[in-house]
């Protein structure tokens, strides 16, 4: 095994990591580097060289390297420890897997302590009209960490408007698609403040993945607030021909309100201004330290 330089050279860094790695492959794969130098067209002397540490090999050459030892070139170039042979072939099965056996996999595997799985990422849940999206955004500013917008996600990844989405797809097909938008947000990120749309909470094992990957964050106002400030965005139709609108909006919070009470912490926006809302959820998330990092 190569030693590792005291220097703070990048490149010399570099080469004694890939040094050390192609040794430590080839003996775990019990080859001689006779045999490897058959499998991969590299003459012995120069695998000697590389797995001293003095080798300049060509990209090309290193691929053939990596080829041989089945393993892809940037495992033998990454700054982090590469996942092993077996470890990448149970990530490609994860990733090709139905959404359900990924979550019954991801229980299986998560740690003792659940505030380990949420660390770093936090959901901001409650009927349109909250706050959600303008303190997610704001918060995140704030925080200077990523906002998504559930929504959206969803919006891009199918390439249309959310309208069409429901007329397209249906309310089956939405949900679904809403299941695997959450599922690729906390995939791809470690630190993330996520605007859930409104109903995410009667879907139960969406919202049981929600609450398990992320710290939730009830987002509430009153009913009257509810309906101003969506009429504000734009959206007259909780208004317009409907005159039962409150009536039915009363209905709905109070039919997912024991669902939202789930959630880890709440934010009160009613009669709040922006600003003093932002400085609630930003207090409710340093007082939970839903932001500090797994150790």
């Amino acid at each position: 095994m190569a030693d590792m330089p005291d220097t703070q050279d990048p490149g010399a860094a570099l080469i004694a990591r890939m040094a050390e790695r192609v040794a430590a492959a080839r003996k775990k794969r019990g080859l001689p580097r006779r045999v490897l130098s058959e499998l991969s067209g590299v003459s012995p002397r120069y695998l000697a060289q590389l797995e001293s540490g003095e080798g300049n090999i060509s990209i090309l050459l290193l691929s053939r390297v990596a080829a041989a030892l089945d393993l892809k070139v940037e495992a033998l170039l990454a700054d982090e420890i590469p996942m092993d042979h077996d470890a990448q072939r149970f990530a490609t099965l994860y990733r090709s897997a139905p959404a359900e056996m990924q979550h019954k996999v991801s229980a299986m595997l998560a740690p003792r302590d659940p505030g380990l799985l949420r660390a770093g990422r936090i959901s901001l849940i409650g009927l349109r009209g909250a706050g959600k999206s303008t303190l997610g955004r704001m918060a995140s500013e704030a925080l200077k960490i990523p906002f998504v917008e559930l929504n959206e996600d969803i919006e891009n990844a199918v390439d249309m408007p959310l309208a069409e989405v429901m007329a397209f797809y249906g309310e089956d097909g939405y949900r679904r698609l809403e299941s695997e938008a959450l599922d690729r947000i906390s995939t791809v990120h470690d630190r993330v403040i996520l605007a859930a749309a409104g109903g995410i909470v009667a879907q139960k094992n969406t919202y049981d993945r929600l609450r398990e990957r992320f710290h939730t964050v009830w987002i509430r106002t009153s009913p009257p607030e509810h309906m101003q400030r969506v009429r504000a965005q734009g959206d007259v139709r909780p208004m317009q021909g409907n005159p039962a609108a409150m009536a039915h909006l009363k209905e709905l919070l109070n039919a997912r309100s024991p669902l939202y009470e789930l959630a880890e912490a709440q934010v009160n926006t009613s009669n709040r201004t922006i600003s003093s809302s932002l400085n609630d959820l930003l207090t409710t998330i340093a007082k939970h330290s839903f932001l500090d990092p797994v150790t």
